[in-house]
């Protein structure tokens, strides 16, 4: 299934604060991961900063393709991801830490032969999840749930995989809003390793 292109308006102020379009076509970034082929990342927008500074700056997605959002700032990006294959699972955990390493965040996998899924990670965000098309599995360590188009995942920093075990490609919608964890949940994750 090839899912359709993504158009992006994006507006701004001219020089006499009229509200105007300074950006309307296709995305400038559609990246497709060579280490976990059909998994494709279309970054939408970026901001730093809270709260945002509103101005008619460069286009924030232009630069290398990363997993978390910027520092006290939000990543809005739609991703493709692909059924799970044989080849994924038969991957060493250093390969697919490597694959992490595309998407500029390698410290982000938490893959080890004990995971429930081989692309398990963890970012210190708070992610908004939207299942746009197909069907999608959330694994975390205890537990896992299907989700369907419509469905809404708010994933608070915890450790997870999206399996897709449809068969079909599922596109998801991210907006991801960097955090820090609660210093309880610190300790936690510190401790386990």
């Amino acid at each position: 299934m090839n899912f359709p292109a993504i158009h992006r308006v994006v507006t701004g102020h001219d020089a006499q604060g009229n509200a105007v379009i300074t950006s309307n076509g296709p995305l400038p970034v559609v990246a497709e991961l060579k280490a976990i082929p059909g998994t494709v990342f279309h970054e939408v927008w970026a901001t730093t900063g809270a709260p945002v500074c509103v101005d008619n700056g460069p286009d924030p997605t232009t630069g290398p393709l990363t997993l978390p959002p910027p520092s006290h700032g939000t990543r809005f990006r739609f991703v493709d991801i692909p059924p799970d294959s044989d080849e994924l699972f038969n991957r060493s955990a250093e390969q697919l830490r490597a694959g992490f390493s595309e998407i500029g965040d390698m410290a982000a996998s938490t893959a080890d032969r004990g995971a429930p899924h081989p692309l398990m990670h963890r970012t210190e965000s708070v992610d908004y999840g939207v299942v746009m098309e197909g069907e999608i599995t959330l694994v975390l360590d205890q537990g896992e749930v299907q989700l369907r188009a419509g469905s809404v995942v708010v994933q608070r920093g915890t450790n997870h995989a999206w399996a897709n075990r449809s068969g079909k490609p599922c596109r998801m919608l991210f907006v991801l809003i960097d955090g820090t964890y609660d210093p309880a949940i610190g300790q936690a994750l510190a401790a386990r390793g």
